[in-house]
Parts: C-alpha cells; sequence; structure tokens
C-alpha cells in the first residue's frame, strides 16, 4: 500500500481516497441493516446517496428519514463528516492523535488538499482543524437541542440537533425532515443557527484561524491577500443574495409572498446563505420566480471559500476573475486588490476552473438532455430544471427544483459523476488523470502579440 500510494501524486490520492469512500458508503447503505423496515434502497440509489454524502451535496433520490434506518443515517453523517474535512484529512487526524507518523507523501498530498498549505506546517494546522470542528459543532449541536428538544424530546432531539449541526457546517444539506426545514421557515432562531454554521463551514478552515490569530495578534500575524478576498467576496455575495432573491420573492404568493413581513426577511436572509453550499430550504425552488432562480444558479457556481466545505468554483476564483476583467477595462498594466498585486499565474488559474466548470456543466447539460428526451417530452423535467439540478450537483449546493428523482438511471449516474468531480474540483480532476508531469518547458517559443480579442 505504501509502494502504491508514492507511485501516485496528491491530486491523485486525493481522487482516488474519495472514490474508495464512495466505494464503502455505497456498500453500507446497501445493506439490510441501513434501511427502514419494509424498505429497500437499491444499489443505484446507494450510490447518489453515498456520493451526495461524501461530497456534502445534500441532493436526494430518497427521503432520508423514511428510507434509511437509524444505522443508515448515522452512515450518512458519518459520510459527510469525512467528506466535509477531506478523508485524507479526517483519517489523518485520527493517526495523529494516535501517535503515528505522517509520512513526506502523506503531508505533500494533505497540503495539497488543505489547501497549498507548506508541508512542514500540515501537523500543526491538522490539529488546529481537528479541533476547530469538534467546538463549533458541539456548539452547534447544543444551539440546536435547545430547538429541538420541545419538539422531538431529550434523546431524540439531541440526535436530531447532533445530525443537523453536522450536516449544516459541513454544508451538506441533509436533512430528517421529508421537507427539508420548510415547516421552519418563520422560525428565527433556527434559521440564524443553522445560516451561521453554513457561513463558518463556508469560510474556510485556514482562512478562519488566520483571522483568529489576527483579532488575537493584529501586530504580530497580519493578514494577506487571500484571507481578505475570502472575508469580503462572501460578505458582497451574501448581501447581493438577501437584497435580490427578498425583493423577486417579495409577493410570490408560493414562496416568501404567504410569510409575514419580519419572516420574508428571515426566509430571504436563509436563501441568500443556503445557495453558498449547503442544499437547506425552508421555501419550495420549485415556485420561485425565474428571475430567484437564475441568481440562485449564479451563486451556487460561485460557491465557498477554498479549503472549506463549500463547493463552486469559490470565491477568490471569483473575486480574480472580477478583478482582472475591471483591470483591463481601465487599461491597468497589473492586477491590484487591497493594495497587493495579483499575479498573472493566479489570474489564468483562475481562469482556467472557471472554463473548466463551465465546459463539464455544458457537456453534463448537453448528456442529460439525451438521457431525459422521453421526461422532457412528457412534462415530468423542464429544461430549466435541468440545469438548475446540473449547477447544483456540480456545485455540490443541494438545492433542487423537485426534480432529481424524477431523472432516469442515466441521468443520475450523470449526476452522481458530477458531485464528484465537483467536490474534489475540477483541476484536481484534470491532473489526477493526467499521466504526465511536465515540470518545464525546455523549448521556448517566440510570442505573438497579433492575436485578437473580442
Amino acid at each position: 500500500m505504501v509502494k502504491f500510494s508514492r507511485s501516485l501524486n496528491p491530486f491523485q490520492m486525493i481522487a482516488l481516497t474519495f472514490l474508495i469512500g464512495l466505494v464503502v458508503g455505497t456498500v453500507l447503505l446497501s445493506l439490510p441493516f441501513s434501511a427502514a423496515p419494509d424498505k429497500e434502497v437499491g444499489v443505484l440509489h446507494a450510490l447518489f446517496t453515498a456520493t451526495s454524502a461524501l461530497c456534502i451535496t445534500g441532493l436526494n433520490v430518497l427521503d432520508t428519514a423514511s428510507t434509511f434506518s437509524v444505522w443508515g443515517e448515522l452512515v450518512i453523517m458519518v459520510l459527510i463528516q469525512m467528506g466535509g474535512l477531506g478523508i485524507l484529512t479526517f483519517g489523518t487526524a485520527f493517526a495523529v492523535f494516535a501517535g503515528r507518523r505522517i509520512g513526506v507523501q502523506e503531508r505533500l498530498t494533505l497540503a495539497t488538499q488543505l489547501g497549498g498549505v507548506n508541508s512542514g506546517e500540515v501537523k500543526q494546522i491538522l490539529l488546529q482543524i481537528f479541533r476547530f470542528v469538534v467546538v463549533i459543532e458541539l456548539a452547534g449541536t447544543l444551539l440546536l437541542y435547545l430547538h429541538f428538544l420541545p419538539i422531538e424530546g431529550p434523546l431524540r432531539g439531541l440526535y436530531f440537533a447532533a445530525f443537523h449541526a453536522v450536516s449544516a457546517f459541513n454544508n451538506a444539506g441533509f436533512s430528517l425532515y421529508p421537507d427539508s426545514l420548510m415547516r421552519f421557515a418563520g422560525d428565527a432562531y433556527l434559521n440564524l443557527v443553522v445560516s451561521v454554521l453554513v457561513i463558518l463551514g463556508s469560510m474556510g478552515f485556514l482562512v478562519m484561524a488566520s483571522w483568529l490569530l489576527h483579532l488575537q495578534k493584529p501586530r504580530q500575524h497580519r493578514l494577506d491577500l487571500n484571507a481578505w478576498i475570502s472575508l469580503w467576496t462572501p460578505a458582497f455575495l451574501l448581501l447581493l443574495g438577501f437584497v435580490t432573491i427578498t425583493a423577486l420573492e417579495w409577493n410570490n404568493p408560493g414562496t416568501l409572498g404567504k410569510l409575514p413581513w419580519t419572516d420574508r426577511l428571515v426566509a430571504g436572509f436563509f436563501h441568500s446563505v443556503s445557495p453558498r453550499s449547503v442544499g437547506f430550504n425552508t421555501v419550495d425552488y420549485g415556485l420561485m420566480h425565474h428571475g430567484t432562480l437564475l441568481i440562485t444558479i449564479m451563486l451556487m457556481f460561485v460557491g465557498g471559500n477554498p479549503g472549506s466545505t463549500g463547493g463552486g468554483i469559490k470565491t477568490t476564483t471569483f473575486f480574480v476573475l472580477i478583478t482582472s476583467m475591471w483591470s483591463m477595462l481601465r487599461g491597468r498594466g497589473e492586477m491590484v486588490a487591497f493594495k497587493r498585486r495579483i499575479e498573472m499565474d493566479t489570474v489564468m488559474r483562475a481562469g482556467v476552473v472557471a472554463v473548466m466548470s463551465l465546459s463539464i456543466i455544458v457537456f453534463a447539460l448537453f448528456l442529460l438532455t439525451l438521457t431525459e428526451q422521453q421526461n422532457l417530452a412528457s412534462g415530468k423535467l423542464s429544461l430549466l430544471q435541468i440545469i438548475f439540478e446540473t449547477f447544483s450537483a456540480f456545485c455540490t449546493v443541494g438545492l433542487s427544483m423537485n426534480a432529481t428523482g424524477q431523472f432516469s438511471d442515466a441521468g443520475k449516474i450523470i449526476l452522481i459523476v458530477l458531485m464528484y468531480i465537483g467536490r474534489i474540483g475540477p483541476l484536481t480532476f484534470a491532473i489526477a488523470l493526467s499521466t504526465r508531469s511536465v515540470k518545464g518547458a525546455l523549448v521556448h517559443y517566440p510570442a505573438d502579440r497579433n492575436i485578437q480579442i473580442g
């Protein structure tokens, strides 16, 4: 096993461990003990659920509470936790606590998974992340327990609190209620606690640690550009989503229009948080206006911060693309943000991630229009529903227009592949498939500046 792991690069190891996790999760969810009495999961639906949980997406073809037993729900919760931390991070953290040494190859792979940190700092950062996750999820469980205790009782209430805290912090969106959280649309307390957990999870472990150190020792620990971008970009998107979604749905009788005005504000805020990558919903997305769905798709595509439990192309990629466009429109020779210069390599990487992501989504949409021809013709699915579910799957969000279960078996397999690629990242996936590693060009060709763009 050691020799095998050394023959793989870090990107291939990340892709492989998630693939192994999907196989194990599928087997466990397919076993009889995972299903509720008189229920049968099936291999395809077990694979879909395992992928959705491990890739912290939240799309469902089966109702979690009525289809799975408590043991099956616990398997899903463990898959969510492993997927949120990253299987390698999760497993290595336990190895560190057990006193085992981390080899050089493991450090390099973990450094890649954590966002390119220094491999020599992996162990210390890993322990910080693990402690941070435990504290936040325990706090979330306690706060949610105060809410679920009078509804579900002492033991069941604690179970519901823990499940939803893990699901919210890891941006998974799995719920033990068949309507997600729609029955709590006007519950300001639950909406706020879940929203805070989602935001903390989508911020990213390293960004949170950096800000905490800066607040404690502002002079000794200065924030880098990534920390600033990872704070202000999500804040801007959160405000943008809140204003636009609330305004567009204010008088919609199928969504916010049926609620008191205070509850409309609460639901509007919650649904500006949810597209970041969590997948919980308190109103029916199938009844939303097309403009709202378009805004939601754009928010889903951006997603969370790098190194977080969020999906999408990441906020930093979005920021770099917008900044580079603005700099070019103003005729500036270099891109500057927060009095820091952004390297051209970073801009190119952001462009590659965005173009690859859109290319994968468009190709998947093309395939789905072929596999879902009969559903489109019969009216079971609309093109907008297919587009929405495709973005939701690839961006590991989990929001749905109540259409996931209507997809054909071939369509569900495409969604499974999208969730997998979206979780490990399109760039990681492409590099993992690459059989060659080009470290540097031996021949440099002359540049040609006569190519016309635009």
